[in-house]
């Protein structure tokens, strides 16, 4: 078994930050891209940021500038620093990794179960 689990998440004032953490654990052979994705009611799910292995990074516009991806590869962990906070960033909050696992051999997404995060005065 994968598990993705992610922690951080909470309630903040417009301008706040929050640091949100995911860590995989299980039968992990090897991770590749790694990311953030948000969904908030009544919307799509979308990527707020992603990271590859070897350290690229990509943003969606609405948030470049103020957050920051980062990955510790050997943690099997990924985080998503949130700065300058807005009342839009209010979403679920999920963790994603393509990640091989010893069960298959194959290369597959993997989800967290999210965390809230909501900016709001």
């Amino acid at each position: 078994q994968v598990q993705l689990v992610e922690s951080g998440g909470g309630l903040v004032q417009p301008g706040g930050s929050l640091r949100l953490s995911c860590a995989a654990s299980g039968n992990i052979l090897s991770f590749n891209a790694m990311g953030w994705y948000r969904q908030a009611p009544g919307k799509q799910r979308e990527l707020v940021a992603g990271s590859t292995r070897d350290g690229s990074s990509n943003y969606a516009d609405s948030v470049k500038g103020r957050f920051t991806i980062s990955r510790d590869n050997a943690k099997k962990s990924v985080y998503l620093q949130m700065n300058n906070l807005k009342p839009d960033d209010t979403a679920v909050y999920y963790c994603n990794a393509r990640i091989v696992s010893y069960i298959d051999y194959r290369e597959k997404d993997y989800w967290g179960k999210g965390t809230q995060v909501t900016v709001s005065s």
